[in-house]
């Protein structure tokens, strides 16, 4: 069994169902994930689309959906100007813990861009989330990113 390229762990104040529908609601995704609105009908087989101003930043295929627990997609940078690298695989695991629910989310199949973009997105676009779930407040969208390239890409 292969080592997961990336993988990102916190604890939210919610219920898994409450994070499931943040996770797959685009309404939810836009508010936290900085103006990009995750799109799809949640079915295995289905496209997934993270959409931004009417333009697609990332594409994928639904690869696995076990509501509340288990979600997972293929991962295609298309944003233009964007270095094509090979398709990757998002999971967001969500396990119940008494009144917080723990969220694992592992993306492999990296490519060393993809890496180094998502290894500063994801901690802002989940910090976000959290923030989101718990207190009705997404980050501001002029985060600093200190280096990281734009979380457009996690």
């Amino acid at each position: 069994m292969s080592k997961p390229d990336y993988v990102y762990v916190t604890y939210i104040e919610a219920t898994a169902e409450k994070l499931w529908h943040a996770l797959t609601s685009g309404d939810f995704t836009e508010r936290y994930w900085f103006g990009y609105r995750a799109t799809s009908d949640w079915k295995v087989g289905s496209p997934f689309r993270l959409v931004k101003d009417g333009r697609s930043a990332v594409e994928g295929e639904v690869l696995i959906v076990e509501p509340p627990n288990r979600l997972a997609y293929s991962w295609d940078v298309v944003k233009d100007g964007a270095a094509r690298e090979q398709t990757s695989r998002v999971t967001f695991d969500i396990e119940p813990r008494g009144r917080v629910v723990k969220l694992t989310v592992t993306h492999d199949n990296l490519g060393p861009k993809t890496l180094r973009d998502i290894s500063g997105g994801w901690p802002m676009v989940i910090a976000s989330l959290k923030s989101f779930i718990e207190t009705g407040r997404e980050l501001p969208a002029d985060l600093p990113a200190s280096g990281a390239r734009e979380a457009s890409h996690a």
